[in-house]
């Protein structure tokens, strides 16, 4: 048998040895080490000479010295010290308030939470184990279709490994050789637009069909508002906004409303209030923080770049020579004009029917969510805006963690030994896959397997958008079978070398993967988000029930990569902003 032709066997009994059980890393090392001593013999050498196990020691010590690898166990540990220290529940249980009049609101806040969670803990077990716990039984006492209960939360879970912060994405870029940083500016788009179409589909769904979403009953929709602020609104008005600023200024009257704990003081009314403002300052903030980045921060840049030409002794005749762009178009004033301007209409409107139960769901958002969404934030703009490194932000998400668990009192001793052991074992397997994966596919190109797969594709005179589509159809069967980890380590490597000879970006094929790679979680028979809500679930809940509910969640990965590549400014845009370049 010819060297390329072992390289295909060795291929072909990766897949086949991996679906029988055996550990990926240690099949990877095996496979390895036998295919690299029958590429390496030599009957003149002793066994021991075999240059396959000096090839083993270069390649462990190249993967171990890879610094993108650094940040994964933070991540990680961040991930499981939100998972056993945060409060899911009462997250839930305020977004499902908030969307209580939407068609099936407890699959939608199903969906919101596991985005949600899923950047915060990026582990799909998890979340698809917790949102199993917490929302599943729920919706099945609604009387909501199994299919839909089980699609959500398996599907919904899955988008921890897409949106940034992600494991999967660090492990392309150290695989692929790209920048953290443009990758997950990359995918951040990407992730939050099948986010919306999950929830286009539930919603439509619901609508089209109701009998799948029934209402809830009014005891789930009621918003427990506490007796003295119904009171209050009855004194002052039904607007709750104004009759609190009346309350500032003449707080005599409603010192004379009493709550569980004695009369009401001003100090609960300021802290009202400023609940009440929560929705004008994440709005105000937000648009403030767009035009500071695109239009006060460049300025300040080119006023500050001639003096730095001084300083480094460069001529100040100099500096015009070099063609600045710096000021936004005038496209972009005429965007941020309009989205200032429907953001001021809701704002009025929203602050004109603001009464006691929205006050009350605010209040509940902003003590639920409003800790992890800073936390998210603070985690993504650090790496995004270039503050940090993508190991640093993960640092300051892990202590992140750590501050909320303890302001929350839900981390004892015990779960934060049990985090940082599965943080060591997640981030051993990673690392021992990536040693075996730099020692399998080192040896597949000794072989010429590589030489041979990119011939075969070479031959066949595809297109790029030829390549595109076989390329991506090659990884989505490959997730029938394998997980995410496999196709990332092993297959991958074999399509990055073609990408250039096609022009296409690596780093919107590789978005792609990670969009295509939502269905190696979804597609039976591996499956692994079905196996660990079946885990969970009713006796009566049967695994057929649950592949039936994601099925069509596979369709909208589909559809979503076909809008990504008919419309690559989704993937592009935001690295080539910030980063500039393609």
């Amino acid at each position: 048998m010819s060297d390329p032709a072992l390289g295909l066997l060795m291929l072909g009994l990766i897949v086949v040895v991996i679906m029988l059980g055996f550990p990926t890393a240690f099949t990877l090392m095996g496979l390895g080490i036998v295919f690299g001593f029958i590429a390496f013999y030599d009957p003149t050498h002793l066994f021991a000479d075999n240059k396959v196990f000096e090839l083993m020691v270069q390649r462990t010590y190249g993967a171990m010295t890879n610094d993108v690898l650094i940040s994964i166990p933070l991540f990680v540990l961040m991930g499981y010290v939100m998972e056993r220290g945060a409060l899911v529940d009462k997250m839930f249980y305020s977004i499902q308030l908030a969307f209580r009049n939407v068609p099936a609101s407890l699959a939608v806040a199903t969906l919101i939470v596991c985005t949600f969670w899923g950047i915060a803990s990026g582990l799909v077990g998890a979340v698809v184990v917790l949102m199993g716990v917490i929302a599943f039984n729920p919706m099945l006492r609604a009387g909501y279709d199994v299919k839909l209960a089980s699609g959500v939360i398996t599907a919904g879970g899955t988008l921890g490994i897409l949106i940034p912060p992600s494991v999967m994405i660090i492990v392309y870029a150290a695989v692929a050789g790209q920048s953290v940083v443009k990758l997950y500016a990359a995918a951040m788009f990407p992730g939050f637009f099948l986010s919306l179409l999950y929830l286009v589909y539930i919603v439509g769904w619901a609508m089209l069909n109701p009998k799948i979403a029934p209402p809830l009953p009014p005891e789930q929709t009621t918003v427990p508002v506490p007796d003295w602020m119904r009171k209050f609104q009855s004194a002052y008005g039904e607007n709750m906004f104004v009759g609190l600023l009346k309350a500032l200024g003449a707080p005599a009257r409603a010192k004379t409303l009493r709550t569980d704990k004695g009369p009401v003081t001003y100090g609960a009314l300021v802290k009202n209030f400023a609940a009440s403002l929560v929705p004008f300052i994440l709005t105000a903030g937000t648009l403030y923080l767009v035009w500071w980045y695109v239009v006060i921060h460049p300025q300040v840049a080119v006023e500050a770049a001639p003096e730095g030409l001084e300083q480094l002794g460069s001529a100040p005749a100099a500096a015009p020579s070099a063609p600045v762009d710096q000021g936004p178009g005038s496209s972009f004033y005429w965007w941020f004009a309009g989205i200032a301007l429907l953001c001021a209409v809701w704002q009025v409107r929203y602050y004109a029917r603001l009464n006691a139960d929205r006050l009350e769901v605010i209040k509940l958002l902003s003590s639920s969510i409003m800790p992890l969404g800073i936390l998210t934030v603070v985690v993504l703009a650090v790496i995004l805006f270039g503050i940090t490194t993508a190991t640093e932000s993960a640092a300051v998400g892990a202590a992140g963690a750590f501050l909320l668990a303890f302001q929350a009192r839900t981390l004892d001793w015990k779960r934060t030994k049990e985090a940082v052991f599965l943080t060591a074992k997640t981030t051993a397997m990673v690392c021992w896959l990536f040693v075996g994966s730099a020692l399998f596919s080192g040896v597949f190109a000794i072989l010429g397997g590589q030489a041979l797969v990119e011939h075969w594709v070479l031959s066949l005179n595809l297109s790029p958008v030829q390549f595109m589509i076989l390329s991506q159809a090659i990884i989505f069967v490959l997730g029938w079978p394998l997980e995410w980890t496999e196709i990332i380590v092993i297959f991958v490597p074999i399509f990055l070398p073609l990408l250039k000879h096609f022009n296409i970006d690596p780093i919107l094929w590789g978005t792609l993967v990670f969009v295509n790679l939502q269905a190696a979680f979804l597609s039976p028979p591996v499956a692994m988000s079905a196996f660990y809500l079946k885990g969970v679930a009713p006796k009566h809940v049967t695994l057929n029930q649950i592949f039936a509910g994601m099925m069509p969640y596979m369709l909208i990965v589909i559809v979503c990569m076909v809008i990504m590549y008919l419309w690559p400014g989704m993937t592009l845009w935001l690295p080539a902003y910030l980063y500039g370049g393609g």
